[in-house]
């Protein structure tokens, strides 16, 4: 009986094996595809263009898209842990930037400071949100959810129309912003601005991975994310984790609001661009992938970078059109994403 139940045991280790190698085999073959188009449009455009103005379109992109990845990120965390899309998330973002700008307003204080102040009551905020208006209904009833956070989307544009009105305000950068605060290379201009809001970047996403792999709240997340009903068997508390996640991805949104609001105006609606481009991001590099939404969120803001640039009638205020197009595409060929795991369900 042993030595059958221990054979039983290797075939079942074997099979989910050979399914891990052909999902790796399969995501690696995708992201070969993107590699080999996008290395192919970069060649044409240089050719086109000349490499200057190649090499500034591509310093846009990477800084938009390291933007956009983060703004992808927020979508991402509360997906893994409740398996649905917060249409709120850009609104949410939106308000934080609000607040951190009053923070400035009233007291004085470095405008890293008072980001990181926004972002702490930010997470607040989305903790009882998570508590008041998502946790009374049934986790599987996604679709009450969804409409909560889209009443959510329509109410908190509202209200920051009520209390800052409409008119556009600027939002000071934490980093040098001038004409002369620039790096050349090769004829194009990387702005101290793009290179402190790359390092903040990759900086948040390395704070993120510790606090989710060091800290046991982290490593509740990660145990929901995968398996919400054994996770409940170990005695894990999935309210409270399912809390968190809504924290952290209030926090995560309303540092890229404040890294994005210095290079356009703060207004209600500022960031529902944005989501568009989260959107993408996250659906490009697969909604249950952290790591997955700061790729997509490179290949989203070179996409638009590129495609707005080069291609003859698409203008930036096209851009809009190229995030849509790419999360049709994405959806209709590679619905997990590059990164994102297929779901398997018994039938």
């Amino acid at each position: 009986m042993g030595t059958v139940l221990s054979q039983a045991v290797s075939g079942g280790q074997a099979d989910l094996d050979v399914v891990a190698a052909r999902r790796r085999r399969a995501r690696l073959r995708a992201v070969l595809v993107v590699i080999v188009l996008l290395a192919a449009f970069s060649v044409w455009a240089v050719i086109d263009g000349g490499a200057q103005l190649y090499l500034q379109r591509f310093f846009d992109g990477i800084t938009n898209g390291l933007l956009y990845g983060l703004a992808a990120l927020s979508l991402v965390i509360v997906f893994k842990a409740t398996g649905i899309i917060n249409f709120a998330q850009g609104p949410m973002a939106m308000l934080g930037c609000y607040l951190a700008l009053t923070v400035l307003e009233m007291w004085p204080m470095p405008v890293l400071l008072a980001i990181v102040i926004a972002m702490v009551v930010s997470g607040l905020g989305g903790a009882v949100l998570e508590r008041v208006l998502i946790r009374p209904f049934d986790p599987d009833n996604h679709m009450a959810i969804i409409i909560v956070t889209l009443a959510l989307f329509l109410g908190f544009n509202a209200l920051a129309a009520l209390v800052w009105g409409f008119r556009p305000l600027s939002f000071p950068s934490p980093f040098p912003q001038g004409t002369a605060d620039a790096i050349e290379i090769a004829g194009a201009r990387l702005s101290y601005q793009a290179i402190g809001t790359a390092l903040l970047v990759v900086g948040a996403v390395v704070v993120l991975e510790l606090v989710l792999n060091r800290t046991r709240l982290g490593l509740s997340f990660r145990c929901v994310a995968n398996d919400v009903a054994n996770s409940r068997l170990l005695g894990i508390d999935i309210g409270r984790t399912v809390q968190f996640s809504w924290a952290l991805a209030a926090a995560v949104g309303t540092l890229g609001a404040c890294l994005i609001a210095p290079s356009t105006y703060v207004d209600p609606g500022f960031m529902n661009k944005i989501l568009v481009y989260a959107f993408a991001a996250a659906t490009l590099g697969g909604l249950d992938s952290i790591r997955g939404a700061l790729a997509g969120g490179l290949l989203t803001g070179l996409s638009v970078s590129l495609v707005t640039g080069y291609l003859p009638g698409v203008g930036s205020e096209l851009g809009l059109v190229v995030g849509f197009a790419m999360i049709i595409a994405v959806l209709q060929f590679k619905p997990a994403g590059l990164f994102g795991n297929r779901a398997m369900e018994r039938v």
